[in-house]
Parts: structure tokens; C-alpha cells; sequence
């Protein structure tokens, strides 16, 4: 069946199967010589059949390097297309990993601060429990001396009036004792 596109002569492009079907048929009908492989064909319709091959041939070899072109710039497309495709995956791979790396290297910097704040913390605590030790060994002696002139004012007190009304040496026990309860 004959293509319906026109050939740049204006003859219209005739598909190759085609014609070269009609030419086979054109030849099986000729007329066999006896003896020998030759057949009388008729001239007007083989050389009929030769100028529309010599049309269609180059109508065919245009269309297939047509689309052979269109394919070209298809997968030359694709190809772009691709490696746009690829490209960009490589970017957010590439994105995601330095995300990655900065969250991990943001958890490590804050587990060293962390780190870092539980020794001053303990040394802060180490320092206010030696300065608290010190102030209470110094207030444990300011009291001691306190205490030791509170015993000998009382001393002196129960010397000069013992309580009981005895003598100023049995008033000196007594004074002993009370402070030895007051304690």
C-alpha cells in the first residue's frame, strides 16, 4: 500500500515493502525462457517500478535518518535529564551527609561542654566544701576560746560566789559541773 506523505519531487513516496513486492510479482509473472533462469518482463511497468524505488529509497533513507536524529536528541535528553538527576542527588547526598557531620559534631562539642561544666562543677563544689571545712575549723576554735573564757569568767565567778553558800573551793567543782552539762 503506497505512503500518503510527498517526496521533495512531488511524486509521492511509495513504501519500500511495497514496491519491492510489485517488482517480485512483476518478475514470477514474466515469461520463462526454457531452459534457462530468464523471464521476460514487461518494460514499461519494471522501469515504472524502478523510478518509484529510486523515489521512495531516498524519501526512506530521510525519514530513517529523521528519526534516527530525533532519537539522538532523545537520548542525548535523557542523558542530560540524568545527570541533572544525578547531580542533584549528589547534592542533597552531599548535604545531608555535612548535616549529618554537623549534628554529630554539634552532639560531641555539646557532650564535651557538658563534660567540661560537671568538672568546674565539682571543683566549684570541691573548693566551697574546703572553704566551708576551713570557716567551720576556724568557728570551732573561735568557740572553743569562747567557751574557755566562758568557763573561766564562770570560774571566776563561783570563786568569788559560790552557790551553794560553801566555801570558794567546793564552789570551783560545782562550777565544773555545770559546765561539764551545759556541754
Amino acid at each position: 500500500m503506497p505512503s500518503r506523505s510527498p517526496s521533495s519531487t512531488g511524486v509521492r513516496a511509495i513504501d519500500l515493502m511495497f514496491l519491492i513486492e510489485r517488482l517480485d510479482a512483476l518478475v514470477e509473472q514474466g515469461r520463462r525462457f526454457p531452459g534457462t533462469n530468464a523471464v521476460m518482463v514487461d518494460k514499461v511497468a519494471a522501469t515504472d517500478l524502478i523510478e518509484q524505488l529510486r523515489v521512495a529509497v531516498p524519501e526512506e533513507v530521510r525519514q530513517a535518518k529523521r528519526i534516527n536524529e530525533e532519537s539522538s536528541r532523545l537520548v542525548e535528553r535523557a542523558q542530560d535529564e540524568a545527570e541533572r538527576i544525578i547531580a542533584r542527588a549528589q547534592e542533597q547526598a552531599a548535604f545531608l551527609i555535612e548535616e549529618r557531620e554537623l549534628t554529630r559534631a554539634a552532639e560531641q562539642r555539646s557532650e564535651e561542654i557538658i563534660e567540661e561544666s560537671r568538672g568546674e562543677a565539682q571543683e566549684i563544689q570541691q573548693g566551697a566544701d574546703a572553704y566551708a571545712a576551713n570557716v567551720l575549723v576556724k568557728l570551732e576554735g573561735e568557740v572553743v576560746k569562747a567557751l574557755q573564757s566562758i568557763r573561766r569568767g564562770l570560774s571566776a565567778l563561783d570563786e568569788r560566789y559560790p552557790p551553794d553558800g560553801s566555801e570558794p573551793a567546793e564552789a570551783e567543782s560545782a562550777t565544773d559541773e555545770r559546765t561539764n552539762a551545759q556541754l
